[in-house]
Formats: C-alpha cells, structure tokens, sequence
C-alpha cells in the first residue's frame, strides 16, 4: 500500500503562497512610501521650531553636511542587496582621509584617484575572502574594520595630517548652478550606481543573489563575482567619502569617519531597504540619509546632548530592521 501526502492548511496559513505574496506586497508598498513621508513630516515639525530650516539655503546646507554619509551607505547598501553586511566602511574612510592628505604634496587633487583605487581595493580583498574562504561578511568586515583603523594610526602616527595645499581642495568650496560642489559629487555616484543597478543586467544580479542566492547560482548568474564588485563598489564608496571628509575638515585622520558606521546603516534600513538583502534601492537610501542628517539637525534645534545621537540611531537600526526585514527568509532565528 502506498501513502498519499496531503497538504494541508491551517486555520492561520490564510490563502498559502497567495496570502504570502499579498503581504510582501503590501510591505513593499508600505516601505515604498514610509521613509518619503517621514522625511517631509520631519522637516515639517522642525521647521516648527526654527521656520528658517526649510529655506533653501538651509535645505542646501543639510544636503552639503549629507554628502559624505550619503556616499558611504550608498556603497554598502549594494552589499546589504547582496545579503551581506560591510561593517568596515567607516574605517576605510578613516583610512582613505588619512591618504588623501598625505597624497596631496604629490598629486594635488588628483590624489583622490589613487586613494579610492587603494579603498576599491581593499574592499575587493574583503569580498574575495569572504567568497574564497567562505567567511561570513559580517566576521570579514570586523576584522577589516580593525584593519584599516590599525593601518590608519599607524602611517598617521596616530595624529591628524592637515592638508598642506588648500588650494587641492579649494573645489569643495565652489558652486555649480547654486549647488554646492561636495552635492554634485554625490548625486553624480548615487547617479552612476544607480543607473548601473537600475538599467544593467548587474542590478537584477544582485538583487537576485540577496533575495536567493542558490536560485540565483542554479540560474547561471556569477554570484562570487557579484558578491566581489559589491565590496569592491562599497570600497570604492568609502573612499570617496573620506575625500569628502577631508575637503571639509582640510585634514585627515584615523578617527575621521569612526562615528559614520551607525548612521550609514541607519540611513540604508531606515530608506527601505532589507537587510535581508534582494529588496531595496539608491534612491531609498539617499532619502534614509537625508533622514538620519534632519533628525541630527533637529535634536542639536531642541537641545539633546550629542552623546544620545548613538542611542538613538541603535533605536532606528532594530526599528527599522524590524520593519523591513523579510521573514520568509528566516526559517531559524539565531
């Protein structure tokens, strides 16, 4: 005799994979809209307190102040897509802030070429040993966060390198169309990444790998290759943004960019995008930035103490994964 398996549902499995897909479709609309809307009833309430802030040189002022930060998480917001998690990236800006300034004296402004070369690179080594040896990326990318700062105070001398040449940096302070210069330079990345994950086969890849990695192997699509350019672009992001850092700060240091990790990542859940990878975008994490940067501007307008501002990004990052992240992914939770 032969036995018959049947499937059968619940009273709580509603309508099985139909009844899933409905939900996931409702999230995603719900995180389509949220961080948009969050964003227009924060810049509302603070403007309550001080009317100036939505003039548009204040709105161009916290653009400016964005930019770095900007640039920092739309790089790791591509590996977040892949599934992973690069907890290096503010200690590759350190470190690249620390080049940039040393480079000067050679290369003039040029000297932003090699530095986010070196940055690309170091993330490409990341993303080879987390395919090659199989290490998870989170285990990866602590270790080269204490890499990078080390190497950082090391050639630093643990000191801060002025920049000797202030007229290398002298493009941070113009304007093109009334658009201050750090801005363009960052919407022209968010431009370019975007683009590349929007209109090129890369970005169904890596969205792909994240939302499934075997599916995607078993597709055909290069999902170590993937992973790799991922960290090599997150890489290449940081070091653009200690380059930033630097024309801000006309110096660089091993502790430049070390309190940019938790906003970063803040930026990139509370935009949309989950940390689950497959789900999310550029576009969502400027918005995510822009976020992190008002709410910055409104807790110094009401008076808190900067030392609350980590409590309150760690507040944001366990909301906002709690929000996005997608549970069907998650059979075990460890």
């Amino acid at each position: 005799m032969t036995e018959t398996a049947v499937e059968t549902t619940g009273p709580g499995d509603d309508d099985g994979p139909a009844s899933g897909a409905a939900r996931r479709s409702r999230r995603d609309l719900a995180l389509l809209v949220m961080p948009g809307a969050v964003l227009v009833l924060l810049l509302l309430a603070l403007s309550t307190r001080n009317p100036d802030l939505l003039s548009p040189d204040s709105l161009l002022a916290i653009a400016d102040s964005a930019a770095p930060l900007m640039v920092l998480a739309i790089g790791v917001t591509v590996v977040i897509l892949c599934g992973g998690i690069d907890l290096s990236i503010a200690a590759l800006a350190a470190l690249s802030s620390v080049l940039f300034a040393m480079w000067i004296p050679l290369f003039g402004a040029a000297a932003a070429v090699p530095v986010i070369a070196v940055a690309a690179l170091a993330g490409a080594v990341q993303g080879l040993v987390h395919v090659k040896a199989k290490v998870n990326s989170f285990i990866v990318t602590l270790g080269g966060l204490a890499l990078w700062s080390g190497i950082a105070l090391v050639i630093s001398g643990a000191r801060t390198v002025p920049v000797s040449d202030v007229d290398a940096i002298r493009w941070a302070f113009t304007t093109v169309a009334g658009l201050p210069s750090a801005v363009l330079i960052a919407l022209g990345a968010v431009v370019v990444l975007g683009s590349v994950l929007r209109l090129t086969p890369a970005g169904r890849w890596v969205r792909a790998v994240g939302h499934a990695e075997q599916a995607a192997r078993l597709a055909g699509i290069p999902v170590g290759a993937v992973k790799v350019a991922a960290f090599t672009t997150s890489g290449a992001c940081a070091g653009l943004a200690g380059v930033l850092l630097v024309a801000r700060t006309f110096s660089g240091a091993p502790s430049l960019g070390a309190t940019l990790l938790l906003p970063a990542v803040a930026a990139v859940v509370v935009g949309g995008t989950a940390i689950t990878g497959g789900f999310g975008g550029i576009g969502r994490t400027v918005i995510g930035a822009l976020i992190v940067i008002v709410l910055r501007v409104g807790l110094s307008l009401i008076g808190v103490d900067a030392g609350f501002e980590s409590i309150i990004y760690g507040v944001l990052i366990i909301g906002a994964v709690a929000v996005t992240i997608d549970r069907t992914k998650l059979d075990v939770l460890k």
